[in-house]
C-alpha cells in the first residue's frame, strides 16, 4: 500500500495531519474517508489493516487525526462531536479540491456516529460503513464514571483513556446531548453497512440493533464474533476490510473496466514490502495478490511464499496448456488437477542432472490428474505436452535477470 502524507486546514484554520492510503502504483478508482474512534488516532492498527484491504481493491482512503489529536493542531479540550463532523467535511472538501470527492465514508466507534452525521453534508458520499458505532453518541459519557460529575461541577476534568490523559470540558457533554441521531439515520439516503461485535464491552451491540432498525434499505449488518471494540486481533480488522471492499464495489460503482484497459505490451508487475514484517503486496495488471512467509520464520502467513507463487505459476501454466491442447483436439477432458511440491535436494541425489553434483538444487514434483474418458495414447500425449508448457520451459532454461536501482 502506497501513501501520501496530507495536511489540510479545518474551519478554524488548524492544520490537520493525515495519510492518503493508495493502491499499489495505481490511481484510485474511488476515494474514501476513515474517521477514527474517540481519542484514537489515524495510526490505529485496525485502521491501517482495513485501509490496506480497500487499497488492494482500488480505493484510496484518507485517514486523519481529528483536531487536537495525534499530529493535528488545536486543543482537544476545545473540540466536541460537532467539531469532529466539521473536520470530516473539511477532509471531504480537501479531497474534492485536490484529488476527487469521496464516495465512501467509514467510521469507527464515535467516528462511526460522526460519518452518519456528516454524510448529509458531503454530497459526493454514496455509501456509509460504520464499525462499533453508538446509536446515541451521548451514551459514551457513562464510561466517564465519577469524572462526569466533576466536569458538571467544575466545568472540566482530566480523564485517562488507553493510558493517555485528556482534558474534557462541559461543552463536550452539552454538545453530545444535542445530537439527534434518529432522524439522521432514518434520512441517511445512502447504503449502510454496520459492523459490530456481540463481545464489545465499550459500545454494546444493542446500538447496532437500534441503528439497523432505524435505517432504511439498502442496509447490511455483519456480526464480528468475539472481536473487541478496537479490533485488536489482526484477523478481525482484515476480515472487516475484505468484506467492506466487496460491499463497496456494489454501491460506489467502481469503474473497474477502465482499470482493465491497459496496453497488453505493458506486462510490468509491481511488488511492495512495507516497513514491518514480510507481507508483500503484488499488482499484476488489475489483479491484487499477497505474498508472505510462515509464522515460524517471522512472517504472518497472510499469503503464499514466493516459492509457493513460483510453483503455483508452473501448476497454472500446466493446467491451462493442457486445457488448450485438449480443446484443440476435441478430446473429452472434463478437468485437469495438478499437484506440486517444491523442495531443495542435494545435487548428488539427482540421477538425471547433468550438472556437477555439489550443493543443493531445486526439485519440483508434479502430479497431473486427467479427468475424462481418455485412452492411454491421449494421456501420454498430454503428459508430453505438460513438459512443454511455457513456464516449465522458462524454469528449465537459462534466464537472464537484469537489476538496477531506481534513481
Amino acid at each position: 500500500m502506497q501513501f501520501q502524507k496530507i495536511v489540510f486546514r479545518n474551519r478554524e484554520g488548524h492544520e490537520l495531519a493525515g495519510r492518503l492510503d493508495l493502491p499499489l502504483d495505481e490511481k484510485p478508482s474511488a476515494y474514501a474517508i476513515f474517521a477514527h474512534c474517540f481519542t484514537c488516532t489515524k495510526n490505529l492498527n485496525a485502521v491501517v489493516n482495513i485501509n490496506r484491504a480497500l487499497a488492494r481493491e482500488g480505493i484510496g482512503v484518507l485517514r486523519f487525526d481529528f483536531t487536537g489529536l495525534g499530529e493535528s493542531q488545536g486543543e482537544f479540550a476545545e473540540t466536541n462531536f460537532s467539531s469532529n463532523v466539521t473536520d470530516l467535511v473539511a477532509a471531504a472538501d480537501f479531497l474534492k479540491d485536490n484529488f476527487e470527492a469521496p464516495k465512501l465514508l467509514i467510521g469507527h466507534s464515535l467516528g462511526g456516529a460522526a460519518v452518519l452525521q456528516a454524510a448529509g453534508r458531503i454530497e459526493s458520499s454514496a455509501a456509509v460503513a460504520t464499525i462499533a458505532a453508538p446509536a446515541d453518541p451521548s451514551s459514551v459519557t457513562r464510561y466517564l464514571g465519577g469524572t462526569r460529575e466533576e466536569i458538571e461541577k467544575k466545568g472540566e476534568a482530566d480523564i485517562t483513556l488507553a493510558g493517555r490523559k485528556f482534558k474534557l470540558k462541559k461543552q463536550f457533554l452539552d454538545d453530545l446531548e444535542q445530537v439527534q441521531m434518529e432522524d439522521t439515520i432514518s434520512n441517511l439516503g445512502r447504503p449502510l453497512l454496520l459492523f459490530h461485535s456481540p463481545a464489545d464491552d465499550i459500545v454494546d451491540i444493542e446500538n447496532a440493533r437500534k441503528i439497523f432498525e432505524t435505517a432504511r434499505h439498502p442496509k447490511s449488518f455483519i456480526s464480528l464474533d468475539k472481536a473487541d471494540h478496537l479490533l485488536s486481533e489482526r484477523e478481525d480488522s482484515l476480515y472487516v476490510g475484505s468484506v467492506m471492499a466487496a460491499w463497496a464495489h456494489k454501491y460506489i460503482r467502481l469503474p473497474k473496466e477502465e482499470r482493465q484497459q491497459r496496453d497488453p505490451a505493458d506486462n510490468r508487475i509491481m511488488v511492495r514490502t512495507g516497513k514491518k514484517g514480510y507481507q508483500t503486496e503484488i499488482r499484476v495488471n488489475e489483479h491484487s495478490l499477497i505474498a508472505d512467509e510462515p509464522i515460524a520464520v517471522g512472517g504472518a502467513n497472510t499469503g503464499p511464499t514466493p516459492y509457493g507463487l513460483l510453483v503455483a505459476a508452473l501448476g497454472a501454466c500446466t493446467s491451462m496448456t493442457l486445457r488448450m491442447y485438449a480443446d484443440r483436439k476435441k478430446w473429452p477432458v472434463e478437468a485437469i488437477v495438478v499437484r506440486l511440491q517444491h523442495e531443495k535436494i542435494h545435487a548428488s541425489d539427482c540421477r538425471q542432472c547433468e550438472t556437477e553434483k555439489n550443493g543443493k538444487i531445486d526439485h519440483i514434483e508434479r502430479e497431473i490428474e486427467l479427468l475424462g474418458e481418455l485412452d492411454d495414447e491421449q494421456r501420454n500425449k498430454l503428459l508430453a505436452i505438460a513438459n512443454k508448457c511455457p513456464v516449465h520451459r522458462t524454469l528449465e532454461s537459462e534466464t537472464i535477470i537484469e537489476s538496477r536501482l531506481k534513481d
